[in-house]
């Protein structure tokens, strides 16, 4: 993956809770593409119920909004991963900018990650870059890995039209599409 530069005056806010109207600094790196606004609400407004106190993993956390976002609306805590080392410099940066607390950095690949020890979380955000193609894979290694709870919540993120399986205890729970997008709320019966 090519490195990311930051791109000045690039920037998203995180819409409610704690941090409600920080912003984040956004770079200009190829693959890059942070989740909208627009679709964090609604996706916020979905998990409202289960976020505070929720154990999270932001699986591909590019920008960490997502992470980010949990942990304003009162998420426990939230394990962000990210190869890129740019990348997660920069999310380092804006994790103690805006002094957010229960936040772990780990720069690896979500493959390797995956391969580690389980921790078990509550929430996971699974937006990897559309171009890798890592859906299945990824969902299959978080599922019998031992990474999500009984009752876990996944977020999944794709192309409008992309076509893969998903883990067969994996129920919809919600769904929306944003432009050529879908982000979908699915939830890990136990």
């Amino acid at each position: 993956m090519p490195r990311a530069t930051p791109k000045s005056g690039g920037s998203l806010r995180i819409v409610a809770g704690r941090l409600r109207g920080s912003r984040l600094a956004v770079p200009d790196a190829d693959g890059l593409r942070p989740t909208p606004d627009r679709v964090r609400e609604t996706l916020f407004n979905w998990l409202a119920p289960v976020i505070p106190g929720a154990r999270c993993l932001d699986l591909y956390a590019g920008t960490g909004a997502l992470g980010i976002e949990a942990l304003s609306r009162g998420a426990g805590a939230c394990v962000f991963v990210e190869r890129d080392r740019t990348l997660c410099r920069l999310l380092r940066d804006n994790l103690e900018r805006l002094h957010v607390e229960g936040a772990d950095m780990v720069n690896a690949d979500a493959d390797a990650f995956l391969s580690g020890p389980p921790r078990r979380f509550d929430v996971a955000f699974l937006d990897p870059p559309f171009a890798a193609g890592l859906w299945e894979a990824a969902a299959r290694r978080l599922d019998e890995g031992g990474w999500l709870a009984d009752g876990a919540f996944v977020h999944v993120e794709s192309p409008r039209e992309a076509a893969f399986a998903l883990p067969p205890g994996w129920r919809l729970h919600r769904e929306g599409h944003a432009g050529a997008v879908r982000y979908a709320l699915y939830r890990r019966l136990a």
